[in-house]
């Protein structure tokens, strides 16, 4: 949120901001057929690209490959804007329900899918296609002195109908929202027939599906229905894992309230005449702004948001925020109003991802591999975060030869005009412009590039340097920190600042612990030719059994001699136990 030039610490005030009027929104789609296969992720992770097969209708002028994240961003804004999000008895006719809803307009597209209920969204071709169906719908008839009359896009579906009984409708097809469990995957990965195969697998299983997207997108602007009625032109928006290309089935919401769609911010007074301004409150400090703000709209979520419940005010951290659980959609949720360099590293990481495909399935992989290990952690602590460790590996592809990625210095240096971006002091500035960016050709395979990942950390002198992904190299420490890496872009910052000694002397026992088991026998245990039983863990899925790395003092080497006897008692211990026959 930008509170610069004359207005930097204004707030507009309820009594005026109603008079503000709404800016054209610039163009977000060229072509709406397009839409959909132009986001939806393929199989896998290959980068998000602007497929042509079965559309209709592309403009000629259509750029190649990855769009920039803000260009996704509008696409799936515009998505969430024309649609509604609707509670659904289980037993409901999917024919009917759609033959109702098409009464209103044209349906793009629509799923189920559960969480304290069924739920459908819809989108509809057309934005008043929504406003004819809210039009239609009524405030439900119970006393209306205990009813909140806030009108949203979140309805609930009756059947007054009694031709037909419930108990007769099959159930709604829901899509699954949900991982699969650790077992169940080890299972799955076991069946692939390379460690290639088995980190696609991983990431295919984990990665947020088109559905969860959507839906991410909506909670997002039916919250923004909410802070409308103080900020009639705001915007909310994801970051953070939900959008960066990273995010797992499961993974926090995180939303930035965007004040700078609010018209007026850059006007240009007249050199003579008569002007006007909004008279506006005004406070002490931007934070006290935030703090504010942050606090009126935690407010009118927790008394008018539907579905919204624990809301929390947490107003006097770094970086203050309002966090809540959306029971529709099962998020947690977290609200910030001044965090826009956050915004940018969601940005610079999803363009990272899209540059090789390699980027996302190794992170992925890593990823899982440290939360099944207790490297990471949902609870803050002395733990690594996943920023941290995803930062570790890009710097781990930057420092091949060649290297995979550019540094961001590199993708400074490519930026134009339009990439310009300083927050507060700081140089936020990268290209967007996929098509600037030529990448080295490297060839290593993602088997290769896991083990020498556990290498290069299980070796790395922890003690005395730092990692740096602006310059792709090692630096000095500018403190004393057991682990320090560099925030890409306010330098001065140590993102993993809050990691101790005990919990990195573990990170690097397991670094080496794994390292090693890719090296041996267990781990490349060809599979058998019997059916469809379950072969022997091998490969990956070795490295998602529990380990024995616990209470570390020193960074002692670790002794293979141990890990072979256990890693071998746990593959008969899971062996055996899938021979069991099936009650």
């Amino acid at each position: 949120m930008r509170f610069s030039s004359s207005f930097r610490t204004a707030m507009a005030s309820p009594f005026t901001v109603h008079r503000l009027h709404m800016r054209g929104r610039s163009p977000v789609v060229k072509c709406l057929n397009t839409i959909e296969t132009i986001l939806r992720r393929s199989v896998g992770t290959e980068p998000v690209v602007a497929h042509t097969e079965g559309a209709q209708g592309d403009d000629s002028g259509e750029k190649d490959g990855p769009k920039s994240l803000s260009e996704l961003m509008a696409d799936r804004q515009e998505q969430a804007e024309k649609s509604v999000l609707i509670s659904c008895p289980s037993r409901t006719s999917e024919k009917k329900f759609l033959k109702f809803l098409s009464k209103h307009g044209d349906i793009n597209k629509h799923f189920f899918y559960e969480s304290y209920g069924v739920y459908a969204v819809v989108e509809f071709a057309r934005r008043d296609s929504v406003v004819s169906l809210l039009e239609s719908a009524a405030i439900p008839n119970v006393n209306h002195e205990c009813m909140v009359p806030f009108k949203s896009r979140l309805l609930s579906l009756s059947n007054q109908s009694s031709a037909a009984s419930p108990a007769q409708q099959p159930r709604l097809p829901c899509r699954p929202q949900t991982t699969i469990a650790i077992n169940e995957l080890i299972q799955r990965l076991s069946r692939e027939d390379s460690v290639d195969d088995q980190m696609g697998a991983l990431t295919e299983a984990y990665q947020l599906t088109e559905e969860n997207s959507r839906l991410r997108f909506l909670v997002c602007s039916l919250l923004k229905d909410v802070a409308a009625a103080y900020f009639p032109e705001c915007t909310i928006r994801p970051f953070g894992s939900s959008v960066n290309g990273f995010g797992k089935l499961g993974c926090d919401l995180d939303m930035f309230l965007d004040l700078d769609t609010i018209s007026g911010w850059n006007f240009k007074p007249p050199k003579s005449g008569l002007s006007l301004e909004y008279q506006m409150k005004r406070t002490n400090s931007e934070r006290h702004v935030t703090q504010s703000i942050l606090s009126v709209i935690g407010e009118c979520v927790d008394h008018f948001g539907p579905g919204c419940v624990g809301v929390q005010k947490i107003l006097n951290a770094r970086c203050p925020l309002v966090r809540f659980a959306h029971q529709p959609s099962g998020f947690q949720c977290d609200l910030t109003a001044n965090n826009r360099v956050a915004m940018k590293s969601t940005e610079l990481l999803y363009l990272y991802g899209e540059l090789d495909p390699r980027v996302r399935r190794l992170v992925f992989t890593v990823r899982f591999w440290a939360r099944a290990h207790g490297v990471t952690s949902s609870i803050p602590g002395a733990w690594i975060t996943n920023f941290s460790l995803t930062v570790m590996i890009l710097f781990f592809l930057q420092k091949r030869s060649p290297p995979i990625i550019p540094t961001l210095d590199r993708l400074r240096d490519l930026a134009g005009p339009a990439d310009e971006s300083v927050i507060e002091g700081t140089d936020c500035t990268f290209v967007s412009d996929f098509s600037k960016i030529q990448l080295q050709s490297n060839t290593d395979t993602l088997e290769q590039l896991l083990g020498d990942f556990f290498e290069f950390y299980a070796t790395f002198p922890f003690s005395r340097m730092s990692i740096n992904i602006r310059k792709g190299r090692e630096q000095n420490k500018p403190e004393v920190a057991p682990l320090h890496i560099q925030n890409p872009f306010e330098t001065s910052l140590n993102v993993s600042k809050n990691v101790n000694t005990s919990q990195l002397d573990r990170f690097v026992a397991l670094c080496q612990e794994s390292a090693w088991l890719l090296q041996q026998g267990e781990a490349r245990t060809q599979r058998g030719s019997g059916g469809n039983c379950m072969d022997n863990p091998w490969g990956l899925a070795t490295l998602l059994l529990p380990s024995k790395v616990a209470g570390i003092k020193g960074r002692k080497k670790y002794k293979k001699e141990g890990a072979s006897e256990r890693i071998k008692s746990l593959l008969e211990s899971l062996k055996n136990k899938n021979e069991e026959p099936k009650r």
